[in-house]
């Protein structure tokens, strides 16, 4: 036991004389080398290892000692050492090998335990933490915080993320009822506090109103004629030309006028040939209004029939759609109106139906700003089945969609977007040559002039509800 208190104060004493600087030591050499003669009091030994084992040498040199030695497990089991001094007290051979070998140790009564310097490190470390942890959990705190507008898992999810939380600080949720159960250090409980108190407040809500008007305006003119003739020489008529041949011949148009009237003269003599025929037939479709003049001979071999025909139209459509949604202050909202439209498709033998949106359909975002104002991401889409521009019996839409992210003063409306569409169509149908002649020439021609114009108007409005 003497000798292991003994070895522990040399220790001890080299350990503090290491921190001496170098001045001193060069300044007082001699009594520096007394002082090291004094500081190791084991008994003299001669040692000489080779690449001996280092655990192996710090057995010999307790068994030397008489001391109670542990070698945690952190000293290397493969280290060597190699050595070789003369008459050298043997708690400063064991000094020496220490320190050569990165390595320290620990007093626990009358054991010696040795340890590398970083385990030595982390252990002391690891009790300073849990000395640190022990004390503050024992000033942790608990408090329930009930959300009104808020939700907790959002709230908790902030909280972590900005770090607002102690690393010994925790926080759970009831979702059932909407309850923070948060622990921590009193400090941080009151800056935690104040934080969810300004942030569970009520939001204001939006109205958003949107607008949509579509005005159509398109206008027709078109003017046509259909003429005809029929003129024969036959000996019933006793208008034959006196030759044997030809004796008699009609003259007629052979142009098959459309619907049931036939032209021609009203001589039941007459034959289905000689009664068919329009010179001249550029009728307008659909015509509102319609002239006939119809002339012939007494004895039928003249006849002459003539239609005119115009249609003049003008047409004004107008739709106004106003959808309306209200939303929470940057959350996003959607209203829907119309109908879903079945596309049915087939492959490999396998018909399926799937179902594609025909509506209007309006999708915004708010953002209420300190300026009173409306920040406003926008998605708005008008779809219309157009069964003119059918597939396979699948209509088409005809689609108008506005994406756009605007900012409005609260109640102003303003207009995010338009389109103008306009369409002029002028077709002109003729009979070669004679429709050139000045004035006679409008009876070999057809015109018909069309005008469409489209457009598309969106405004929005929204409107701060607080």
């Amino acid at each position: 036991m003497k000798s292991i208190r003994l070895w522990i104060v040399s220790i001890t004493l080299a350990l503090s004389a290491s921190l001496v600087t170098a001045g001193a030591q060069s300044s007082q050499p001699q009594n520096d080398q007394a002082n090291q003669l004094k500081r190791f009091s084991g008994t003299p030994i001669d040692v000489d290892y080779q690449s001996a084992n280092l655990r192996t040498v710090l057995r010999n040199l307790a068994e030397i000692g008489s001391i109670n030695l542990v070698i945690d497990s952190s000293v290397p089991p493969v280290a060597t050492v190699d050595l070789r001094l003369s008459q050298v007290p043997w708690d400063q051979v064991m000094d020496v090998v220490l320190k050569s070998s990165q390595l320290t140790y620990e007093v626990d009564g009358p054991v010696i335990r040795v340890l590398s310097r970083d385990a030595a490190t982390r252990e002391k470390q690891a009790e300073l933490d849990q000395k640190r942890v022990t004390r503050q959990a024992a000033d942790l705190q608990t408090v329930r915080i009930r959300l009104n507008y808020s939700a907790a898992a959002e709230v908790k999810k902030l909280l972590e993320t900005a770090r607002l939380i102690s690393a010994e600080g925790t926080v759970d949720i009831d979702e059932r009822t909407n309850i923070l159960i948060i622990k921590d250090n009193p400090k941080q409980l009151t800056e935690v506090q104040q934080i969810i108190s300004d942030l569970d407040k009520p939001e204001p809500q939006v109205e958003i109103e949107a607008k949509i008007m579509q005005t159509n305006r398109d206008t027709a003119r078109a003017l046509g004629v259909q003429w005809g003739l029929n003129g024969r020489v036959a000996p019933d008529l006793g208008n034959t030309t006196g030759l044997g041949f030809p004796n008699s011949g009609t003259l007629s148009g052979r142009v098959q006028q459309q619907g049931p009237v036939t032209q021609g003269p009203n001589d039941p003599r007459a034959t289905a040939t000689e009664r068919a025929g329009t010179a001249v037939n550029l009728p307008v479709t659909g015509a509102s209004s319609a002239l006939g003049l119809s002339l012939g001979a007494i004895n039928g071999a003249f006849g002459i029939d003539m239609a005119i025909t115009a249609l003049e139209r003008e047409g004004k459509v107008k739709i106004l759609s106003t959808p309306r949604v209200t939303t929470q202050n940057n959350k996003p909202a959607e209203v829907t109106q119309g109908f879903q439209i079945p596309i049915q498709t087939q492959q490999n033998n396998t018909v399926s139906v799937t179902f594609k949106d025909a509506a209007l359909k309006l999708m915004v975002t708010p953002q209420i700003t300190g300026a009173n104002t409306v920040i406003m991401r926008i998605v708005l889409e008008n779809g219309q089945p157009d069964f003119s521009r059918a597939v396979n019996g699948n209509p088409s839409i005809n689609t108008q969609r506005a994406e756009t992210s605007v900012q409005v003063a609260d109640g102003v409306t303003t207009a995010i977007g338009g389109i103008l569409q306009s369409q002029e169509t002028s077709s002109l149908d003729q009979t070669p040559g004679v429709s050139k002649i000045p004035l006679l020439g409008w009876l070999f021609k057809r015109t018909d002039n069309r005008s469409e114009t489209q457009e598309l108007l969106i405004f929005i409005t929204p409107r701060i509800i607080r």
